[in-house]
């Protein structure tokens, strides 16, 4: 079932928005119960002998946090922090009798770990940085700490889960559309009430280069609302370059230029197709899928004989799903966009970036 569109049919009624408001009570219901049961001890949380921090979000889908995630990751180990990413492997498509470990292994299965942390595993393989997979954030980190000492943990997308213990919290909220209608799931976009921004050590705001200076106050005036000494970040996500997965190198931005089809499966399709587009590119046809969307070998075909000899766009995400035998169906002319966040304001914004990932950090820094 198509969910998305069970909720737009839903929204276009009276009746059936009674029935999403009614849902988004209950979830909300639900939420404050589980919060509430680890708050006063009725489920108990687990700490590891370790640094723990979480990249998270308030809402659901397309804030850019696995972006922050691959940030914190690759700055931290470029100064020789052990790091280790944690996730559930969300919607991954087969289950493992413990944590799945994404280290080295360059056979592993994207279908055991889900596309998110493969992909992550995939950018931060030169780093050495490992990514355990687990629906026990708590098992996985213990594993983490086991195998590699790690010094710090990033928990990923795991601002809604309280089993595993964090020394910080770092919030993405999306400048585009920061809360929605300011409702709970699903009549609005929001996994928690807002209340909930006071968890939070850091928040940064992303997409801020395609808003205004206005909507970008506003967002910061409702998080100070909820949190007012919290530090607030900008930042924007920038293309770096693409990746040409059939003859594996990269290519610099302004070589691929006009006409050109793209597909996706993400949180938030069109702010990767504008980024395109910005690029220099003239998107003749254009391809949305449902966030993880895994892809056939009849997916591939209908992109090879749509496209028109024209080049084909996706993302790394997207990619890392392709069927095992693509190369037989795509042979030239497919491009990876290489996308990485950036924290606006210069070294003194992204200090503050790095001082809630790890505190020592700084020293570890200056002393090099």
């Amino acid at each position: 079932m198509d969910l998305l569109k069970l909720k737009e049919d839903l929204e276009q009624n009276m009746l059936g928005r009674g029935v999403l408001k009614a849902a988004s009570v209950l979830y909300g219901l639900g939420a404050k119960f589980n919060l509430a049961a680890y708050e006063n001890g009725w489920k108990s949380s687990k700490s590891v002998n370790s640094r723990v921090v979480c990249i998270g979000n308030i809402t659901a889908g397309g804030t850019g946090k696995t972006t922050a995630v691959l940030l914190a990751a690759t700055t931290l180990a470029k100064e020789g922090v052990r790091v280790a990413i944690v996730s559930r492997g969300y919607k991954r498509q087969q289950k493992s009798d413990g944590p799945v470990v994404l280290f080295d292994n360059p056979d592993a299965d994207w279908r055991l770990a889900g596309d998110e942390p493969f992909m992550m595993s995939r950018v931060l393989s030169q780093y050495k940085v490992p990514v355990v997979i687990s629906e026990d954030r708590a098992e996985a980190a213990t594993e983490a700490l086991r195998r590699f000492k790690s010094q710090i943990i990033l928990l990923d997308d795991g601002f809604q889960h309280h089993r595993l213990n964090r020394d910080a919290n770092v919030v993405l909220v999306d400048a585009k559309n920061p809360f929605g209608n300011k409702e709970l799931l699903p009549y609005g976009v929001l996994r928690e009430p807002l209340s909930a921004l006071k968890r939070a050590s850091l928040v940064v705001l992303t997409h801020c280069d395609q808003v205004s200076r206005r909507q970008l106050e506003d967002a910061k005036d409702v998080i100070r609302e909820h949190n007012d000494c919290v530090e607030i970040l900008e930042s924007v996500h920038e293309p770096e370059y693409y990746f040409d997965i059939c003859r594996s190198k990269k290519v610099d931005l302004k070589d691929i230029k006009g006409p050109a089809v793209c597909f996706s499966a993400l949180g938030h399709p069109e702010t990767f197709e504008a980024t395109l587009e910005k690029l220099g590119l003239e998107l003749k046809q254009k391809w949305r899928f449902p966030d993880h969307q895994f892809y056939t070998e009849d997916h591939l075909r209908t992109f090879e004989d749509t496209r028109a000899g024209l080049p084909i766009i996706t993302t790394f995400k997207d990619f890392v799903k392709f069927p095992d035998n693509w190369r037989e169906i795509l042979t030239q002319d497919v491009y990876v966009l290489s996308v990485n966040l950036k924290i606006l304001g210069g070294e003194a914004e992204m200090d503050k970036f790095t001082d809630v990932l790890y505190p020592k950090f700084s020293k570890i820094k200056n002393a090099k």
